[in-house]
């Protein structure tokens, strides 16, 4: 009986802006809605990154110097890449241009193909299982790097009392490469719930095919990601978004064969503060056994990957933690997978 083939990580990158808006900033930018000390302590924002004024902080330039950080942290061969799936957002440099084939030129990888997808601030943890399941089905497919961009803080008004779910945005990129029968850090078991009826609940009001740009609604364009119907989507939410993390959480646990009392680390995206403490204890797990990134905010679907890097880098990531990566996305979709750090 032939022996199975893993997926493993090889290593990570990450990219973030030199600018930063502090809680007062936000704060400040609600004209009165939220104080600086509610801004850190109910919204978990000490500070978050935001894009400067140079080319270096677009959504795909980010996300290739995510991807050079990773080749310099790891001593990769781009020339070794088969495959770059790319996360990065629909807001970038250019519409219509693809992300993937951007990094591919910008990092070297004259052999890999590449193709962007979008399932919002879930994507990374989508696409992490799209690449596993590439990589085990087709033989010519050795390695996938996963890379984005982000910077949808763009959007946000502060003055709009409904989107202080989105105030902690922030601008980075991040990268993470896999590789078959790399047996280190494994990548296990992966579970998507998805519910669409919340498919148009959120999302850029303005500049779309639907309410396209007029020199009329040109200015408030611009700062027109919004909740589209706050009242449903939040009861909804409310409903159902818990127990949809948590079936996530113990399905891909149980295709592992592994259970809640095996995690050593929760890589979660930035909520606000009640919300991490609340699932951190819910999963048994110490307020050590996680990072809350009240540092960087929420950078869409570079935060899980983040933390991994961050977890590393601290020590709180080691040989034989098991890591549950967990994300959620507006259109609403929820996420989680396991992987196991260290040689398998």
């Amino acid at each position: 009986m032939a022996k199975k083939d893993v997926v493993g990580i090889v290593g990570t990158g990450v990219y973030f802006p030199s600018k930063v808006m502090s809680a007062k900033e936000i704060a400040d930018a609600t004209k009165g809605i939220w104080t600086e000390e509610n801004v850190i302590a109910k919204l978990g924002i000490r500070q978050k990154p935001v894009p400067g004024d140079g080319p270096e902080d677009g959504t795909q330039e980010m996300g290739a110097l995510a991807a050079l950080d990773l080749l310099k942290n790891t001593g990769f061969d781009p020339k070794d890449i088969d495959v770059i799936l790319s996360v990065g957002e629909e807001w970038k440099e250019y519409p219509l241009t693809t992300s993937a084939l951007y990094v591919q030129d910008r990092i070297g990888a004259v052999n890999a193909w590449g193709i962007d997808v979008a399932n919002r601030c879930c994507t990374t943890v989508t696409a992490l299982k799209m690449a596993k399941d590439m990589l085990l089905a087709d033989d010519e497919i050795n390695t996938v790097l996963v890379v984005g961009g982000y910077r949808n803080g763009d959007f946000v008004d502060y003055t709009d009392k409904n989107m202080s779910m989105m105030y902690n945005l922030g601008a980075g990129g991040g990268a993470i490469l896999l590789k078959k029968n790399h047996h280190e850090n494994l990548l296990l078991g992966s579970h998507i719930v998805s519910d669409g009826s919340l498919a148009r609940s959120a999302g850029v009001e303005i500049g779309g095919t639907a309410h396209p740009f007029t020199k009329e609604n040109l200015e408030e364009g611009k700062k027109s990601l919004r909740l589209m119907d706050p009242v449903r989507m939040k009861d909804r939410l409310n409903a159902v978004s818990m127990q949809n993390w948590y079936k996530c959480i113990d399905e891909s646990l149980r295709k592992s064969n592994l259970e809640r009392k095996d995690l050593g680390f929760l890589a979660i995206l930035h909520m606000k503060r009640s919300g991490h403490d609340a699932m951190v204890a819910e999963l048994g797990l110490k307020p050590e056994q996680s990072i809350y990134l009240e540092d960087y905010g929420h950078i869409g679907q570079i935060d899980q990957i983040l933390s991994i890097h961050l977890g590393v880098q601290s020590g709180q990531i080691k040989d034989g933690t098991v890591i549950s990566m967990i994300a959620a996305g507006i259109g609403y979709v929820w996420a989680a997978n396991v992987i196991k750090w260290g040689k398998a």
